[in-house]
């Protein structure tokens, strides 16, 4: 078992966080920061496209929104 955490460690370490440790040096902060920019939008753009579906079914009217809708309410 030993081994195996060692082989997630070493994935991790070496291999997923390679950019964020090149990254660490950089004397520019939006440099250093890109990657959190990047997440940050497009964390942005899938909310706003998740809430505009919603919309889109909500205005369809399908989905029953009776309280007494679930058992369990």
């Amino acid at each position: 078992m030993t081994s195996f955490f060692k082989a997630i460690e070493d994935l991790f370490v070496n291999v997923l966080f390679a950019p964020l440790d090149a990254m660490r040096f950089m004397d520019s902060w939006w440099g250093a920061n890109a990657i959190n920019w990047i997440f940050m939008i497009i964390g942005a753009v899938a909310m706003v496209y998740w809430m505009l579906e919603l919309k889109k079914y909500n205005d369809k009217g399908e989905e029953d929104q009776d309280t007494s809708a679930h058992s369990y309410l």
